[in-house]
């Protein structure tokens, strides 16, 4: 999909909510600020919701029940040095809003969403990229998270919720 077709579906909403998932290492984090920026929208990282290595089901859940599905959207920062929940944070729900991370796209949450990405990428890059990235904090990490994604992906298909899915190899620019 061309990157100006791309933005013209996703702001046929008059208040876009796009979420962005992918395996880790895909490009959602390359891809999540230009759109945001296009778009003119907030930007939330499951990175930063996560509550520890294990945590991808709880972020899912978290997008679902306090950033979408409340009319006072706000998420709650994982402080991943204390390892605890730290403060929260208020999301104008007037302003369009693009969320990353795997584990967005579930079934409930797109059902709350006006537009759901997924960013396809081979497992070798993906790892290649995700170690490069985030080198020995995450290395020791990558087959547990892989396993979460894995289990994530069997049994919501986010792929399949997706409006558009996009090569991680070949990123729009939307400039």
């Amino acid at each position: 999909m061309p990157d100006s077709e791309l933005l013209a579906s996703i702001r046929k909403a008059p208040r876009p909510v796009v979420l962005i998932d992918g395996r880790s290492g895909s490009g959602k984090s390359t891809i999540a600020p230009p759109l945001a920026a296009a778009l003119g929208a907030q930007l939330v990282r499951l990175d930063d919701i996560y509550p520890g290595w294990d945590g991808l089901e709880l972020a899912s859940e978290h997008i679902g029940e306090f950033l979408l599905g409340d009319p006072w959207p706000r998420w709650r920062r994982w402080d991943w040095v204390a390892d605890a929940p730290a403060e929260w944070h208020r999301v104008d729900a007037a302003r369009p809003l693009v969320v990353e991370g795997c584990g967005t796209l579930s079934r409930g949450n797109r059902a709350l969403a006006t537009f759901g990405i997924w960013v396809e990428l081979d497992a070798v890059s993906r790892k290649r990229r995700a170690l490069e990235r985030d080198g020995d904090a995450y290395a020791s990490h990558w087959d547990r998270w892989a396993a979460q994604e894995a289990r994530f992906a069997e049994r919501e298909h986010p792929r399949d919720l997706a409006d558009a899915v996009l090569d991680g190899t070949r990123l729009p620019s939307l400039r």
